[in-house]
């Protein structure tokens, strides 16, 4: 039994916790950055003012988590995040098809625990920082409702991913709140003050069939008078969680202090279109359904913003602008919303895409004035039209990863955020980013400590391809389709394509590439063909002349014509892929994106992607074969299809893919890092989305690798991951590693991205 005599004054139990890095936030930007720094050999504590990890993409929101690759429904091809984002986007994939929010979680929460220099604090919230000197932040203090104990939270190196910057903001950092006037930053795109300055808080809501008559009294509070959102009409029985994402509110407010009176606004909102969906007799269906969840915080969008020493802003996203010290990237268009969220006459959205992904530079992820904070996921220095895009998870995941290297470097070595902006201490950084998975636009890996560029390297086979068969299903050309085809600089080969028409016709197919190395929007036309085409049955010669000035991906695009179907093939390959002019309005593409007025930002046309089990390649004959699938890409620095493959991929018919590295010499080797082809182009959308797979058809699940005495020293036989770490107990001595591939997840031919090998 525990007494206490009465007294004054108590105070509450303290807990003191010294780590090398504090990380304030645990959505998934400051999930991604502690686990990154913690693997790196960082001492972490991550706070997090919730139960639950992962912010926005957590069940207690769920919201999908989507970045460059926006639903496939741009021209950013295999473009989704690398690192750990895509460990944990992969794993949920594996795991949880149906897009369970709940399941998400868990696998958030192992993967934090299973990290042993990682301390967790859930329910846990900042409310004080401690500073040393007037630039310096030296401890701060939180407190945990759960277990009412109080946390001194002391380190050199802190990292602010909360959302709302409540580190910064209380340290002093400077930062924004709004948008920035057009002339400021010369952004075309920059909004008026009608239009608004802050985008809102969302919240969502769950249904489900009972099989049985359900009725439904709304709360006293709940909105009344539907025909006040102006879109009211968009609502149906089918639609619910983040499809709803325009259930926005409180642009015009604090969206910071103001949270809770948006808060009850968006219950008003929820609670109303329920009661419509439900009591208006427009939707009979309904009847025997039920509110399963409806959220109870909101999901934010936009509050504070910190200065950098780079503001990141429009012209870097539309024009891909370079930097030398790119740490991370983006790809989602610039979305800005009306400041009047659901009560807007206006669209829910305004969203402007570039022609391909864009460099994030590092100087936009610490303050320019405090001189040990770290910034991460959407409070980066960026702009507000900027932010638009930088905004969402998987770019704010990637973006974290960035943040967990770079101070786990400058933990390492004594040094400060800015420290890391001199050329070698940037090219470390890049390196050690580069070998975990994490792309960064235009840059290769260049690994001096990597043993496989010393070894003789041999495959069993590489794939030439010849031809995609004409085996898979005929599809009439609705909408115009095209085949990407990785191929050297030089000629175009000759190709042949399978087509039958059902009347005399005319069949119009140019040849496109993108007018900038490592995008994949077809606007340059490189040459057109019209060919009269018969009824019945045809195999076509496409006569192209054309000739490639560097290697590149070529678009061969059949122009929409009803009366023709084209052959598709079953065959799926690594780096070969299928588009087609279609629209996808979740992300506002319309076939074409073209600005009315001058805004900033180019015309073009969308060529996207269908989801497997559609999206076939189609059939085509290649004429001497495209030979750039060679052993030789396993060690060429990338990871991903870009312009090129970057893949040793196995003849078809090759009974036990296989790799060899020989080296002159015994080596002993204590790590092997490999990377397959999980998919990039596919966004692994978290919730809501039914993935009809569990991993990717590219990827290998089963390898073993054998010594140079054909002895066998690892096997796995359930791999759905991009990067594979094998490290030795006791360093394998030989002179010589083999690796089989002997099962794929898929009926894809077997591909390997990448081999690297460490004393």
């Amino acid at each position: 039994m525990i007494k206490s005599n009465a007294t004054d004054k108590r105070t509450l139990k303290t807990i003191r916790h010294e780590a090398d890095l504090i990380v304030v936030g645990g959505g998934l930007s400051g999930v991604c950055s502690a686990i990154t720094a913690a693997r790196a050999g960082t001492k972490v504590v991550l706070v997090q003012d919730r139960p639950v990890l992962g912010g926005n993409a957590s069940s207690e929101v769920r919201l999908w988590v989507l970045g460059a690759t926006s639903h496939m429904g741009n021209n950013n091809r295999w473009a989704r995040e690398g690192g750990v984002i895509d460990e944990l986007l992969l794993e949920n994939w594996y795991r949880n098809p149906e897009g369970n929010p709940l399941i998400f979680d868990t696998i958030l929460l192992e993967k934090v625990a299973s990290e042993p220099t990682i301390k967790l604090l859930l329910n846990t919230a900042v409310y004080e920082v401690e500073k040393s000197d007037a630039d310096t932040i030296s401890g701060l203090k939180a407190f945990c409702s759960q277990n009412s104990t109080a946390y001194e939270l002391i380190a050199p190196l802190f990292c602010d991913a909360s959302g709302d910057g409540i580190v910064g903001f209380q340290a002093g950092a400077a930062f924004r709140m709004g948008a920035e006037s057009m002339e400021e930053f010369g952004e075309k795109f920059a909004p008026s003050a009608e239009y608004g300055e802050l985008l809102g808080h969302s919240m969502y809501f769950y249904t489900k069939d009972t099989g049985r008559p359900v009725r439904f009294v709304p709360p006293a509070y709940a909105l009344n008078d539907i025909t006040k959102i102006p879109r009211y009409r968009r609502f149906n029985a089918q639609e619910y969680g983040c499809q709803l994402w325009w259930l926005e509110y409180g642009g015009r407010l604090d969206t910071v202090h103001d949270t809770e009176e948006i808060k009850w606004e968006l219950w008003k909102v929820v609670y109303g279109v329920w009661n419509y969906i439900k009591n208006s007799g427009q939707f009979p269906e309904a009847e025997t359904m039920t509110l399963e969840w409806v959220g109870q915080i909101p999901g934010k969008r936009e509050s504070r913003r910190f200065e950098g020493d780079y503001m990141l802003r429009q012209q870097d996203i539309v024009e891909q602008r370079e930097h030398t010290d790119a740490v991370a990237f983006g790809g989602w268009s610039i979305d800005l919303h009306p400041a009047d969220g659901v009560f807007s006459e206006k669209p829910g959205c305004n969203q402007w895409h570039s022609k391909g992904i864009y460099q994030i530079p590092y100087r936009c992820l610490y303050s320019h004035n405090i001189r040990n904070l770290f910034l991460a996921g959407r409070i980066i220095s960026a702009s507000h039209v900027a932010f638009g895009s930088s905004r969402v998870m998987g770019t704010s995941a990637n973006v974290g990863q960035a943040v967990g290297m770079a101070a786990a470097l400058c933990a390492k070595a004594g040094l400060q955020p800015r420290d890391l902006t001199e050329q070698q201490r940037m090219a470390s950084l890049q390196t050690e980013l580069l070998r975990i998975g994490h792309y960064i636009p235009g840059l290769r890996l260049h690994d001096e400590q990597d043993l496989a560029h010393r070894a003789k390297l041999t495959a069993s086979s590489e794939l030439i391809l010849n031809s995609l068969p004409p085996d898979g299903p005929m599809v009439t050309l609705n909408h115009p389709a095209a085949q990407m085809l990785p191929l050297a600089a030089g000629p175009i080969p000759q190709l042949t394509a399978f087509v039958s028409a059902d009347q005399d016709t005319e069949l119009v197919v140019e040849l496109r590439k993108s007018s900038k190395s490592g995008n994949h929007t077809p606007d340059v036309t490189l040459q057109t063909l019209t060919l009269p085409i018969s009824k019945g049955r045809h195999d076509i010669e496409l006569p192209f002349d054309a000739q490639l000035d560097r290697p590149d991906y070529v678009f061969v695009c059949f122009l929409k014509n009803k009366h023709i179907q084209l052959q598709h093939s079953q065959l799926r390959v690594t780096g070969v892929l299928s588009v087609f002019n279609k629209t996808n309005p979740a992300v506002s593409n319309y076939g074409k994106q073209e600005p009315t007025e001058d805004i900033g930002v180019d015309t073009f046309e969308f060529w996207c992607p269908e989801r497997r089990p559609k999206g076939h390649n189609i059939a085509l004959k290649i004429a001497n074969g495209i030979r750039l699938f060679q052993a030789e890409n396993v060690r060429n620095g990338i990871q991903r299809p870009i312009s090129q493959p970057n893949a040793w991929v196995a003849a078809p018919n090759d009974p036990n893919p296989t790799l060899t590295l020989q080296w002159p010499e015994q080596k002993s080797i204590s790590r092997i890092e490999l990377f397959f082809d999980s998919d990039f182009d596919h966004p692994l959308e978290s919730v809501i989305m039914i993935h009809p797979e569990t991993a990717s058809p590219f990827c290998v699940r089963e390898y073993i690798l054998c010594n140079d005495r054909n002895e066998r020293i690892y096997h796995q036989t359930e791999n759905h991951q991009s990067r594979n770490t094998i490290r030795f107990e006791q360093p394998q001595e030989t002179s010589s590693l083999t690796i089989h591939l002997k099962a794929m997840n898929g009926n894809a031919p077997a591909a390997l991205m990448e081999i690297r090998v460490y004393e």
